[in-house]
């Protein structure tokens, strides 16, 4: 399985694989609508930031013989305030197409992303995984990763309202008391 190192022009083969990916992944995690409005030129534009940027993350892509991209891996410094990114990475991305679930793409994927991970000086990774998403959970179990203490919530509550003229711009038109 032929692994290198995601370039710019590759932003649009990532979105591919993040966004069916996704929708196979998380079908029974998020809203259907949700998943279907994922939209893989957005997803492109940025994976192409992000690979063009100078702090850019780093990007390992896996091909298939044919030299078509099937799974890829972001890794980066951690970057939060409960580990030192010094010596902490996160691993952001694991994502495979689901035509290549269960072929060894993805153990081959993150042999080599923990390979890069040490090259690059770090001594421990951490990821985060939807609770729901056993077939995850189990991949990193059997690569050696162990659960810790979670702290994010899958189910978000958007909220909305209509906003006053703008003439009417008091806080108590806003809703707001003081």
């Amino acid at each position: 399985m032929p692994i290198r190192e995601a370039l710019p022009r590759d932003a649009a083969a990532l979105a591919a694989v993040h966004v069916l990916s996704w929708r196979a992944a998380y079908r029974d995690l998020l809203p259907g609508p949700y998943l279907e409005g994922l939209d893989v030129e957005e997803r492109a534009a940025a994976w192409r930031a992000r690979l063009t940027a100078p702090d850019r993350p780093a990007v390992l892509l896996a091909t298939a013989a044919d030299g078509r991209p099937v799974a890829f891996s972001c890794f980066r410094p951690w970057p939060g305030g409960e580990f030192d990114p010094a010596t902490t990475a996160e691993l952001s991305t694991l994502y495979a197409l689901p035509e290549v679930w269960g072929t060894g793409v993805g153990r081959a994927l993150l042999a080599a992303a923990t390979g890069a991970l040490v090259e690059a000086g770090f001594r421990s990774a951490a990821l985060w995984v939807f609770a729901g998403n056993g077939r995850a959970r189990r991949f990193y179990e059997a690569a050696g990763w162990r659960e810790e203490t979670g702290g994010r919530l899958l189910e978000e509550l958007r909220y909305r309202r209509a906003l006053p003229d703008r003439g009417a711009s008091t806080s108590q038109d806003m809703g707001l008391t003081m």
